[in-house]
Formats: C-alpha cells, sequence, structure tokens
C-alpha cells in the first residue's frame, strides 16, 4: 500500500500540532519529520524536544531522517524522543552496517538514504539489513526544490534488486513531489512519498494530501 508521508519541515511551526490533527483526520498515517544540523546540509531545522512534542501530539509513524554528521551519536537519542523510524545518509556513515543494526537494537527500523549522485550500487551490502530505503529527488537541504529525474531510475534499479534477492523494504522517495509527477513515481515502484510543498504550501492541506493518496491509489491500480 502506498502512503504519502507529509513533510512538516513545509507546515507552519505556529500551527503545527492542529495541522497535524487535521491531518490525521484525513487518514494520513506517518509524517516525515527533516532533522538538520547545518553542517551535513547547509541548514538547521529541529531537534529531538521536537520530536517528543510531536510524539505526544500524534500516534502517527514518525519517520526521522537525520540529515546530520554524527547520526551514530543522536539516533539514539532521536529514537527515545519518540521516533518510529531513523534514516541515515550512506554519505554520512562511516560503519553503515553497524549504524543501521544499531537503531534496530535500540527498537526503532532502520532506513537508509542515498543522495543524487550516489548510486544505487553503495547499498548492496547492505540492502538485507535495511528495513527500507530512501532515495532523495532533490539535494537534501531545502524544501521545495525541483524533481530531478534520474531518481527514477535508481527506484528501478532498487526494486529490480529486491526482487532479484528476494527482499521486502519499501521503497521510498524525498523532494519535488507533486500532483503532476506523483503518478510517474508510483509507476516506478515506490510505496512510501514524502511530500512537503505539495501538503503544507496549499490553502487546504488535508484536501491536498486526500488527493495525493487519491492520485497514488489510481496509480498502484493501472501499475498493478
Amino acid at each position: 500500500m502506498v502512503e504519502i508521508l507529509p513533510s512538516i519541515l513545509s507546515a507552519d511551526f505556529a500551527r503545527l500540532g492542529e495541522q497535524i490533527a487535521a491531518l490525521e483526520t484525513a487518514g494520513c498515517r506517518m509524517l516525515h519529520v527533516d532533522v538538520m544540523d547545518g553542517h551535513f546540509v547547509p541548514n538547521i531545522t529541529i531537534g529531538p524536544p521536537v520530536v517528543q512534542s510531536l510524539r505526544k501530539a500524534t500516534r502517527a509513524i514518525l519517520d526521522v531522517h537525520l540529515m546530520i554528521e554524527d547520526p551514530d551519536k543522536y539516533a539514539p537519542v532521536f529514537i527515545q524522543a519518540g521516533a518510529d523510524q531513523i534514516l541515515v545518509h550512506q554519505e554520512a556513515c562511516r560503519h553503515l552496517d553497524r549504524t543501521l543494526r544499531m537503531i534496530q537494537s535500540e527498537g526503532a527500523k532502520a532506513g537508509v538514504v542515498i543522495n543524487p549522485a550516489t548510486p544505487v550500487a553503495m547499498l548492496d551490502d547492505v540492502l538485507d539489513v535495511v528495513d527500507y530505503v530512501l532515495v532523495m529527488s532533490v539535494n537534501p537541504g531545502f524544501g521545495g526544490q525541483q524533481f530531478i529525474p534520474n531518481a527514477l531510475r535508481k527506484v528501478r534499479q532498487l526494486v529490480t534488486r529486491r526482487k532479484e534477492r528476494g527482499l521486502q523494504f519499501p521503497i521510498e522517495i524525498d523532494g519535488g513531489v507533486t500532483r503532476e509527477n506523483l503518478g510517474k513515481i508510483i509507476d516506478a515502484g515506490v510505496e512510501w512519498v514524502v511530500a512537503g510543498s505539495s501538503v503544507f504550501h496549499t490553502v487546504n492541506p488535508p484536501a491536498a494530501f486526500e488527493e495525493m493518496r487519491r492520485i497514488a491509489h489510481d496509480a498502484t491500480t493501472v501499475r498493478v
């Protein structure tokens, strides 16, 4: 089943609890939380206290995306704060296998992310370890960027590897997703779709979420 994950990076933080509650009412089951440290990416966003507050405000799965230089140090802190899933970048992990297993040992699902310039082959030796894989379809650090089409080729490569090796990990995509390109994204094999501006930068975020979920459902039906 395809999931739309609204990214709170694009939300109105003065109304964050209200907006999340409205999305939950519309059927949202997963939220994407971007954590940036100003070093791995040129932006600073939120820390564990915000995740802790989110955990109190929602029953949705919190998909925490660590765009930081020291994920080994901070992943357990975010898990303790309430993260259900932790994403770490292949580019930031010196010992990726160990990092993923550490996250799982702390009680969270472990996902790995690859940037636009990182080939899928860099993940070959951890695909049997990960719980899910995220393909960045923009360069990380800022919302509102244009989708990089080469991301779909990477998604197809992951689909092929998953099938050949008899694995089950979901494939997630993040960056530049719109109502116009969502069908192609689903057709390529993506199951989890992060959407920021396309949901929160609209007059009615719950309605935008529902529309994206409808488009994804229709595309899945066609794909099957």
